[in-house]
């Protein structure tokens, strides 16, 4: 008889409360043995530091101390986006709540790719991505439970960004029968991945003079092509937190006829924000709109979502398989889950999504937002009124770009990898307007204004002269 307990049945309880202990203090003596945001030494030493703990990978005979071993030494060599000074990318803090409900996922492991896999999961994800996607396009009023039998829109979750945009060109392309993709430079790359993926033309670039999509060169560029277009705009850009002018970009759509998809993997957070919320005028009138997340929404890795006005925009993903959706089946009721993703096996992110939800509020969630883009004002307003610091500009969500005055671009380069190998702070790099800046992508709620003054003295005193 087997001696390894399992995670999930009568007894799966039991077993874990004592591997959730080992797992929190290995939790925490991680994070005391790091010191810091980031391991110190530099990617040799963090890597020798971790050959050390695994040892033999595989070995002939198990070690009851594996568990507190490795988690140790991850959570040692870890970036832990919990701390203030770990900024560079959009790679958010999750919330304790939204960690917990992805344990209960786990232990569960249910997957949705039959509803005999999923019961209860394949229901909770029907309705929760379609109140997400009546945040998007509009619906009944957020206090109503939603009803899957009058559809405004819909969504499917994903693994985040890159399967979203890649879904997006992937239902154009069938709308129409093939499409050409139109995007400004401002772009995400896996929009350009995704035309190698799905063997579409290579995309045709607009110009972004001003890190935002032009929309006269937008114009001209939909005036001079043929056949089916589709154009992708961008809520949040990677590189300086920038959203493209919606409004005109879905005027100009409407007016030649393409198809829009906006990519608000980033910007889409700002939905749940009053304050902010009005920065996404005009995102409702796309095709298709990439959300995520595990960005401004505090998730574990994964919750992406792509969320589509029409429907029946979904068809195109129909697929059969006599041992998952059987005709019998889904006319005696049964959910046909084939059609919700490219993929078969997949894990319940959706309960994460939805226990953050539920126990936060949109009213909760948007003061996250708002936390978090009033520290990117601290930070500009600090920068700005500093005398050793150029400012790119005030930021649109909450992402700030600076560089040392009369410092070279190398020189930024090597500020922001002297503060990673010594594991003081971790901050982005960005390049605009043909020179490069360090960027600084503020989503933790909890930074205080005193992190921020300890980030830029960080900077000035290891900026090379």
């Amino acid at each position: 008889m087997s001696t390894a307990p399992l995670a999930s049945g009568p007894q799966g309880p039991d077993a874990l409360r004592p591997l959730l202990d080992t797992v929190l203090h290995a939790l925490a003596e991680g994070a005391t043995a790091r010191g810091g945001p980031l391991p110190a030494g530099g990617p040799r030493e963090v890597a020798q530091r971790l050959r050390t703990a695994l040892g033999n990978p595989l070995p002939q005979h198990g070690s009851p101390d594996a568990l507190h071993t490795l988690v140790r030494a991850l959570a040692e060599g870890a970036a832990d986006p919990a701390d203030p000074l770990c900024a560079a990318h959009l790679h958010c803090p999750p919330l304790a709540v939204a960690t917990a409900a992805d344990l209960a996922a786990s232990a569960l492991n249910p997957s949705l790719d039959s509803w005999d896999q999923a019961p209860a999961a394949s229901e909770l994800e029907a309705l929760v991505a379609q109140a997400l996607a009546h945040q998007v396009y509009g619906g009944p009023d957020p206090s109503d439970t939603p009803d899957p039998s009058h559809p405004r829109g819909d969504a499917l979750v994903t693994t985040g960004g890159t399967e979203s945009n890649q879904l997006a060109l992937l239902l154009a392309r069938e709308q129409h029968h093939g499409v050409q993709l139109v995007c400004g430079s401002n772009a995400h790359h896996s929009l350009h991945r995704a035309t190698w993926l799905l063997g579409l033309p290579e995309p045709v670039v607009v110009p972004a003079p001003a890190g935002t999509l032009d929309p006269a060169a937008l114009d001209s560029a939909l005036t001079d092509l043929r056949g089916p277009l589709l154009v992708a705009a961008t809520a949040g850009t990677t590189d300086a937190g920038l959203i493209d002018p919606l409004p005109d970009i879905a005027d100009l759509c409407a007016t030649h006829g393409a198809r829009l998809h906006i990519d608000a993997a980033y910007g889409g957070g700002l939905l749940f924000s009053d304050r902010h919320r009005p920065k996404l005028d005009g995102l409702a009138r796309a095709d298709t709109v990439t959300l995520d997340l595990h960005k401004l929404g505090w998730q574990p890795v994964a919750a992406g979502l792509l969320a589509v006005r029409d429907p029946t925009d979904l068809t195109p993903l129909a697929h059969r398989a006599d041992y998952l959706n059987a005709d019998d089946d889904t006319e005696a009721g049964h959910p046909d889950l084939l059609g919700r993703s490219l993929r078969t096996t997949r894990r319940p992110d959706i309960l994460k999504i939805a226990v953050t939800l539920k126990t936060l509020g949109r009213h909760g969630i948007g003061n996250l937002v708002d936390q978090v883009c009033a520290h990117a004002h601290e930070l500009a307003d600090l920068t700005a009124a500093h005398p050793g610091f150029e400012l790119y500009d005030h930021p649109v969500i909450s992402t700030v770009l600076f560089r040392p005055y009369d410092a070279t671009d190398d020189a930024v380069a090597a500020v922001r990898r002297t503060l990673l190998d010594q594991g003081r702070a971790v901050l982005g790099r960005a390049t605009l307007d043909g020179r490069r800046w360090l960027k600084a992508t503020l989503l933790n709620p909890h930074t205080r204004p005193g992190d921020l003054a300890t980030l830029l003295k960080l900077v000035e005193g290891h900026t090379p002269r």
